[in-house]
């Protein structure tokens, strides 16, 4: 296969970051367009240092994406956004990946009952395939729209899935106890992310009406096929990336820790950015890398299992994810361009 062509429109956020840095060591992938409508005009590398010397790109106005020939658009831009870029280039020759919120939902309804706005495109929830590679792989193959998992959706779910897959526990009954680096927050500075705000300290947010809620339970049951009710509280961590995921399950009946470990074992056999571990991990075990690490035991005395999951929340649950997602749209081994060693210290 020649190389492909990418464009990452929306590449001066994190997400859009992370991108760039990761393509770089694709064999099999060459960027060539990377927009910004407030910075075109200006050298990539003056807004992101760290690659000087790495890319020579410029960046373009988001019009510029007719005057290249590409064979896949990452789309890094805000929630609300990208369904006017899927909406005009639908019908264009290129694959789209969206890293939003946009499509990751099952309607438009639900969209706008949990994101507060109206979706301008309702036609593309049926035409979607959602990009979380350990459950969709077969369907991730054939997408040309695919709707990139949130951060923390990722790591929940894959926290979970194996549990109700094995039909071990009690699906209504899910509580999941979430917390993230300030880079899910975004790019653009808000008053809870200043550092005064983060340094020091350490809240809940989003408590009962976190969007990423309804994006797990609708995962979790279309996969299980039981109706997975979840508690869902995020966190706010006084570090820079990482998320971790301690998620607490009732088992339907007696269980033991080698049955519950086993649910994993089985379910991920085939997943080479699963790592299941013998002891909690941390954020620093995975830190840069595409990896999803998770330990799980059963409490005798509390008659509960327990489940941590970690992941680099820019890598495995954003950029990372948009790659492998990329990889198998196109027919290439998955794990192409993302086998990194994570970053500790």
């Amino acid at each position: 296969m020649n190389h492909l062509q990418v464009g990452i429109i929306g590449a001066t956020g994190y997400t859009g970051s992370e991108l760039v840095r990761l393509l770089h060591y694709h064999p099999q992938a060459t960027i060539k367009l990377v927009t910004s409508e407030s910075k075109a005009g200006t050298a990539y590398s003056s807004v992101y240092p760290n690659l000087l010397g790495l890319t020579d790109l410029t960046l373009e106005p988001m019009s510029q994406v007719d005057q290249h020939e590409l064979d896949v658009v990452f789309l890094a831009l805000p929630h609300g956004a990208s369904m006017d870029f899927v909406k005009k280039y639908t019908e264009s020759p290129f694959k789209i990946i969206d890293l939003s919120g946009d499509f990751r939902l099952s309607n438009a309804d639900v969209y706008r009952q949990w994101y507060g706005t109206h979706h301008v495109f309702p036609e593309g929830f049926t035409k979607r395939i959602f990009g979380l590679p350990e459950l969709n792989k077969s369907q991730i193959q054939g997408a040309n729209l695919l709707a990139n998992p949130g951060c923390y959706p990722t790591a929940s779910i894959l926290g979970t899935y194996p549990l109700l897959k094995s039909k071990l526990v009690q699906a209504n009954q899910l509580i999941i106890d979430a917390k993230s680096g300030t880079t899910g927050a975004g790019v653009k500075p808000k008053p809870t992310s200043h550092f005064t705000n983060v340094h020091d300290n350490f809240k809940p947010y989003g408590v009962k009406t976190h969007r990423h809620t309804v994006e797990i339970e609708e995962t979790l049951t279309s996969h299980s096929g039981e109706q997975a009710v979840v508690q869902f509280t995020p966190h706010l961590l006084p570090i820079d990336r990482g998320i971790i995921a301690t998620i607490y399950a009732q088992p339907l009946t007696e269980v033991s820790e080698e049955s519950v470990k086993g649910a994993y074992r089985d379910a991920y056999q085939h997943a080479p950015f699963i790592r299941l571990r013998d002891q909690p991990p941390a954020v620093k075990d995975v830190r840069g890398s595409n990896y999803c690490d998770i330990f799980t035991t059963y409490d005798e005395r509390t008659h509960r299992i327990i489940t941590i999951s970690a992941i680099d929340n820019l890598v495995k649950g954003a950029s990372g994810q948009a790659i492998h997602n990329m990889n198998l749209m196109f027919g290439l081994e998955e794990t192409t361009g993302l086998i990194h060693a994570p970053i500790n210290p």
